[in-house]
């Protein structure tokens, strides 16, 4: 009797296994990863918005200005391309199969870059925004 048990359990567990759908998991991790995304691009507009609230008072305005430009733009230049790759389908042949696989290579490249852009500017941001300037009189004043 607790054979047959097991046996109905072990099928039960079985069908189970492989009613899991890959691309349900896909599609959360796909949607996980958007929102990380639209976060680091929020993140990095606020910053936009600083540094040119800020303005040439900060040390390192115009690299600043530049990195956070850069990611911003490779960000959405990520987005077109992803955009694009999921309405490639690979099954229609090796044609498409071969610009789906450019097309994810541009894409990591350009993660890369924006990654790259992010480490950068996190290096130089971590340094005191405004220069504080003596007075004759050795205090400090900012501005």
């Amino acid at each position: 009797m607790t054979s047959i048990l097991n046996t109905n359990n072990e099928n039960r567990e079985q069908t189970e296994m492989k009613s899991m759908d890959a691309n349900r998991y896909a599609t959360k991790k796909t949607i996980a990863q958007g929102m990380l995304d639209i976060a680091l691009l929020t993140a990095n507009a606020s910053q936009l918005k600083y540094i040119l609230q800020v303005g040439e008072r900060h040390e390192f305005y115009k690299l600043m200005l530049i990195l956070i430009s850069s990611s911003i733009v490779l960000q959405v230049a990520t987005a077109a391309v992803l955009m694009f790759l999921g309405l490639v389908n690979m099954h229609k042949g090796p044609e498409h199969r071969v610009l789906a696989d450019r097309l994810n290579h541009i894409s990591t490249g350009l993660i890369f870059l924006a990654m790259f852009c992010d480490v950068i500017k996190m290096n130089f941001s971590l340094t005191p925004a405004v220069h504080a300037d003596r007075v004759d009189d050795g205090t400090v004043k900012n501005g």
